[in-house]
């Protein structure tokens, strides 16, 4: 058994009485109070990269994001464009995630839904969801809804790679699931990470889809570097190309 099996099988929860194969509603309302900064600053100082490294980080994000942006402005532009024909509203969408230490700030994505939910009700999309638009499906089964990320990587709130961010109604819920679910913030949030590389994209309808995905997060929370960045970015574009759970 790989150390990711073990991290999946060993994360405890907080409601034993909940099974791990328990589907969990597809919309969360909750009003617990946010995840403690305190717990995940002291998790965050377990174990850092070197100065060098995190300059070399933030070197990289800087120079790929950038350049993509500027390579990609005229798809970015049609995009928008193509949103905006087919149905009403703005051509990005924009949520409350948390970031480095439980930081908040606002994800960019391009819309793909005729709502814009961002509160504490928020529906996970779902296969054959009324509330994608054809675009929108197009652009979330190649990932392309995530492009304008790029822009948050420069302005220093998420990373090229990273665990993925979710909507802060989710981590209210999975932080009191899963024990070790904070770790996550330890490092930056990224556009794509080691669990999606392995597949762990897309919705998370069960407390064991969510447990393993955390249990890959951790695993590349405890062992970031540059050089694991690299392996991880190389094989994003295959990972997409593949769509799994991507709708």
């Amino acid at each position: 058994m790989d150390i990711l099996e073990q991290l999946a099988r060993n994360l405890p929860d907080r409601a034993p009485r909940m099974s791990a194969a328990s589907p969990l509603s597809s919309a969360f309302h909750l009003q617990e109070s946010p995840p403690d900064r305190r717990q995940t600053k002291a998790a965050r100082s377990v174990a850092r990269g070197s100065a060098r490294e995190t300059v070399a980080k933030r070197g990289l994000d800087l120079g790929v994001a950038l350049a993509l942006l500027i390579v990609l402005a005229p798809l970015l532009t049609a995009i928008a464009l193509l949103i905006r024909f087919e149905s009403s509203g703005p051509a990005l969408f924009r949520q409350r995630r948390l970031g480095l230490d439980g930081k908040p700030f606002r994800i960019l994505k391009f819309r793909t839904m005729v709502v814009l939910e961002d509160g504490d009700l928020i529906r996970q999309a779902e296969p054959s969801d009324s509330r994608v638009t054809r675009v929108g499906r197009f652009l979330r089964a190649a990932s392309l809804d995530e492009l304008p990320q790029f822009v948050n990587v420069l302005k220093g709130e998420m990373s090229l790679v990273g665990p993925r961010p979710h909507a802060v109604v989710h981590d209210r819920l999975f932080g009191s699931l899963i024990r070790s679910y904070d770790l996550r913030r330890r490092v930056k949030p990224g556009i794509t990470g080691w669990a999606q590389i392995n597949g762990l994209r897309g919705a998370t309808p069960t407390l064991a889809a969510m447990r393993r995905r955390v249990a890959h997060d951790v695993w590349y929370a405890r062992n970031a570097s540059l050089r694991l960045d690299l392996a991880i970015l190389l094989r994003t574009p295959v990972e997409m190309l593949r769509r799994r759970n991507a709708f």
